[in-house]
């Protein structure tokens, strides 16, 4: 059996748009700064309050809790608005419902997001049985720590040399190596591509519209 697990923000859905509002509103509630486009995008991937404390250092504990749950309201808000969106990207529908399809293949998600956001995205898209195995932030270390990735292995039964990790960061990217899997990076997402290499990429997909072929030659590989 082969396990292929996939980020969530910056991998599958394009959320950029609305993490950086909801960012911005966050800080602004409170009289902050925002710390900008690129560092906001900088942090997608980590776990919210680690995310948090890395913008807005020294914030004290109690500050990144704040800024944390105003984050949280604020992208509750943002969903609700039909003038923001997180869409899929072009192609990613079509490799998950092909990659679901094989039978020696089991898909899993692992994800920064809350439980709560990551299943608002999934019963949105109509992908909720789509998944073997769905790793949140809710009860897990932040990436890059391996803990998702094992726990996704653990419950599906799959071999860490017969496991794909995609994602988008290099947080994806140590989070596989450090769990013996291979990780995939992808290049449209929030990392540059030279640092998803430098990470330690197995490799890197170039668009999202050939995600499908480009994962089929790769879990070929793994029976060679």
């Amino acid at each position: 059996m082969k396990l292929v697990v996939f980020d969530c923000d910056g991998t599958l859905v394009d959320s950029q748009h609305m993490i950086v509002a909801a960012m911005e509103r966050a800080f602004a509630g409170f009289g902050l700064t925002s710390p900008g486009r690129a560092a906001i995008l900088s942090v997608v991937g980590l776990s919210l309050e680690q995310a948090v404390r890395r913008l807005s250092p020294p914030a004290k504990p109690a500050q990144v809790t704040a800024l944390a749950d105003a984050y949280k309201m604020a992208f509750g808000e943002l969903r609700r608005d039909k003038a923001h969106e997180e869409p899929l990207y072009p192609g990613v529908r079509e490799a998950l419902l092909a990659l679901a399809k094989e039978p020696d293949i089991l898909l899993g998600i692992a994800t920064g997001k809350s439980r709560r956001g990551l299943a608002a995205v999934l019963e949105r898209e109509g992908l909720t049985g789509l998944f073997a195995t769905l790793q949140t932030a809710d009860n897990h270390p932040s990436k890059p720590h391996p803990a998702m990735l094992l726990s996704a292995m653990t419950e599906t039964g799959a071999q860490s040399h017969r496991t794909l990790m995609i994602g988008d960061t290099t947080y994806d990217i140590g989070m596989a190596r450090d769990a013996g899997a291979r990780g995939i990076g992808v290049a449209w997402g929030y990392h540059p591509i030279a640092d998803l290499h430098a990470a330690g990429a197995h490799h890197v997909c170039d668009h999202s519209l050939v995600l499908r072929d480009d994962l089929m030659r790769l879990l070929q590989d793994l029976d060679q």
